[in-house]
C-alpha cells in the first residue's frame, strides 16, 4: 500500500511570556532573556501539520481536507489566534508549561492526533515563530 504525505499550514498571531513564578526575576531573565519581559511578546506563527495515509481511489485524497481544516481551525487557530497563550490555554498558565515552540508543537500533536480519522497518521507538527526559529515534533 502506497502512503502519501499531505501538509496543511495554518497561521495565527499570539503573545506569550517565558516565565517561572518560582524563580526570581533575575533568574528568569538570565534563563530566558527578553522572552521573560513582564508584558510578554508576540509572534506571527505558522503551524505545519503533516498527515499520511493511502490515497482513496474515489476521491484521490489522503484525508478529507474540509475535515482536516476544521480540526486545525478548532485545535490551533481558535485556541491561539490573537490571544496570550499564558492566559488562554490552561496548560501554559504561569507555573505550568512554558509556551516554547517545542512545547507548542507537542501540544498541537496531542490535540490533532486524537481527532484524525481512522487510516490517517500524523507524521509531523512544525510550529514556527519566525523565519529563523521553529520546532518539529514527530512521535
Amino acid at each position: 500500500m502506497t502512503k502519501v504525505q499531505l501538509t496543511r499550514i495554518v497561521r495565527f498571531a499570539a503573545a506569550h511570556r517565558y516565565y517561572r513564578p518560582e524563580w526570581s526575576e533575575d533568574r528568569n531573565y538570565r534563563e530566558f532573556g527578553p522572552c521573560a519581559n513582564e508584558h510578554g511578546h508576540g509572534h506571527s506563527y505558522e503551524c505545519h501539520v503533516t498527515v499520511s495515509g493511502p490515497v482513496d481511489r474515489e476521491t484521490s485524497t489522503v484525508v478529507n481536507l474540509s475535515n482536516l481544516d476544521s480540526i486545525l481551525r478548532e485545535e490551533v487557530v481558535q485556541r491561539f489566534d490573537h490571544r496570550n497563550i499564558n492566559y488562554a490555554v490552561e496548560e501554559f498558565e504561569f507555573g505550568k508549561q512554558i509556551p516554547t515552540v517545542e512545547a507548542l508543537a507537542m501540544y498541537v500533536w496531542d490535540r490533532v492526533k486524537r481527532r484524525l480519522p481512522s487510516g490517517v497518521s500524523l507524521e509531523c507538527v512544525r510550529v514556527q515563530e519566525d523565519p529563523s526559529l521553529f520546532a518539529e515534533y514527530r512521535e
